[in-house]
């Protein structure tokens, strides 16, 4: 069980195949597999595709989402451009576009950012913009309220990491996408008192909290987040990744962030008491902790989601340069998702990430008991949480029973990101998914579905279809997505680090 389980016991080989229509450069990454794999998951990923052909403008910037009935959300984010690229790059490598129809994608798309405004001195760009035009929102459609614009680490995260992609695998597109790369600065977040990543910063005061100063004291003061990003393991690693690449903080970030809190009383708010014990590296004390769940000690994310936890390894082979450390968590984080659904709450499917409700809005998804949340992200929208308690400073309460977890919602992005680490639970779980309830359309599976009601959000959102596009095109072309981001400065530089950590995950006495 707490074995990674790789794809290649599955695949028999991959063969290169230069084609008319590729360059020289293009057709030795133009990987074809030879099956046996699961055809179900060619079919995923030709009609998650065809959401994006729908979700993209003529200005090569897609969507935030689109609903069953193909009406277009009038707004898009960095995030979003950045799934958008590397879903392309992955259509590519299936086969379902031609490599010269990727490169006009993704050319027009690269044609469009280098108009867009950004923050002259660090860079980044801002958090919302109409995708028809490129303009940046300052009032959301089509209600009017107002927008604050805010740029946030994490989303120029995902679009630098896309543009590294498109410099590593569209040779001809290259210096397009290294010149909106090079005048994105992350040193522009980072915290050198505390050795982190700001959320990000408004350049004018917004409503409520924020802390007004200049980390890289180039330009005016902006106003950061009253929060930094202090829980390693969650999405924002992206960005930090980056930063320690391309030498914009220093390597020791890496060890920065919190594995856990830790186990004394004055801590006692979090989701439970950690083990654990300090390690050092580069100098840095770190608190390698974890949590106890299942007989499994994990290090745990935020609020204990898919997405927090597993959307880093779409890009970054994590569980192999981190053997004692990601290469352990990793299968065991995505157990412990499935022994939640199926043994804790007994919904009968799992897989809990933020996804868009079926009752409306959008919320966050996950298992409590692995994230530090004291709040938690519940998997179900009656919000059923628990609380194991922090030894002597706080007792537990006793644990709901499996019926208390009613309207459980699960999203089927999550058993993509799990691919790579339970492959058969994760078809096996899609495919109880599209038998048991109307969750797949035109575009490929809806968002997500109450499995008490079978109330299903009959949207695609560019941000899940991208996690899915990526993780396909990690399983069918063996890791062809993962390798057009890490080639050079990432591997150079986050393979060291990774190596020299020890989790205290694994399995329980």
């Amino acid at each position: 069980m707490f074995t990674i389980v790789r794809r290649h016991l599955y695949l028999v080989m991959a063969v290169l195949v230069f084609t008319a229509v590729a360059t020289p450069v293009e057709a030795q990454r133009y990987l074809v597999l030879q099956t046996p794999v699961d055809p179900a998951l060619k079919v995923y990923a030709a009609d998650t595709w065809e959401s994006f052909e729908a979700m993209a403008f003529p200005s090569g910037l897609p969507t935030d989402n689109i609903s069953a009935e193909g009406v277009r959300a009038g707004y898009t984010s960095p995030t979003n451009i950045g799934n958008y690229i590397w879903s392309t790059l992955a259509a590519r490598d299936l086969r379902l576009i031609t490599p010269g129809e990727a490169r006009e994608r993704i050319g027009q798309t690269l044609e469009t950012l280098a108009t867009m405004e950004r923050h002259e001195y660090s860079g980044q760009f801002y958090n919302w913009y109409d995708p028809d035009t490129g303009a940046k929102l300052t009032a959301w459609p089509p209600t009017g309220d107002p927008i604050y614009p805010f740029l946030s680490s994490v989303d120029n995260g995902w679009l630098a990491a896309a543009l590294i992609m498109v410099s590593n695998a569209i040779p001809q597109l290259r210096d397009a996408a290294e010149a909106i790369l090079a005048g994105m600065d992350f040193g522009f977040y980072y915290d050198p008192a505390a050795g982190l990543l700001r959320g990000g910063f408004w350049v004018e005061p917004p409503p409520g909290c924020s802390i007004q100063g200049n980390y890289s004291g180039n330009g005016p003061d902006v106003f950061y987040t009253c929060h930094h990003y202090g829980s390693f393991n969650t999405e924002p690693r992206i960005a930090s990744y980056i930063a320690i690449a391309f030498d914009q903080v220093p390597e020791t970030h890496y060890f920065k962030g919190w594995r856990t809190f830790p186990g004394t009383c004055d801590w006692g708010w979090h989701e439970m008491q950690p083990q654990g014990e300090w390690h050092t590296y580069l100098g840095v004390d770190v608190f390698e902790g974890h949590y106890t769940y299942h007989d499994m000690n994990i290090v745990p994310s935020w609020g204990g989601s898919m997405f927090e936890a597993l959307i880093v390894p779409l890009l970054v082979p994590e569980e192999e340069w981190g053997p004692q450390s990601w290469g352990i968590n990793h299968p065991l984080y995505v157990q412990a998702q499935i022994e939640h659904g199926l043994d804790e709450a007994q919904y009968g499917y799992w897989g809990f990430s933020p996804a868009t409700n079926p009752s409306g809005g959008y919320r966050e998804y996950g298992v409590d008991a692995i994230g530090l949340n004291p709040d938690g992200y519940a998997s179900n929208n009656d919000n059923t949480l628990v609380d194991y308690g922090f030894g002597e400073c706080r007792p537990p309460q006793p644990l709901p029973p499996p019926e208390a977890y009613t309207d459980g919602v699960v999203t089927p992005h999550a058993s993509f990101l799990a691919l790579e680490f339970a492959p058969e639970a994760a078809l096996e779980n899609l495919a109880n998914l599209r038998s048991d309830f109307d969750v797949y359309g035109d575009y490929g599976f809806y968002d997500s579905v109450n499995v008490d009601t079978g109330e299903v959000s009959r949207y695609y959102l560019a941000l899940d279809q991208g996690m899915i596009m990526a993780a396909l095109g990690n399983f069918l072309t063996n890791d062809r997505l993962q390798a057009y981001f890490i080639q050079g400065e990432v591997e150079e530089a986050m393979e060291p680090l990774m190596a020299i950590e020890v989790f205290t995950a694994g399995p329980g006495d």
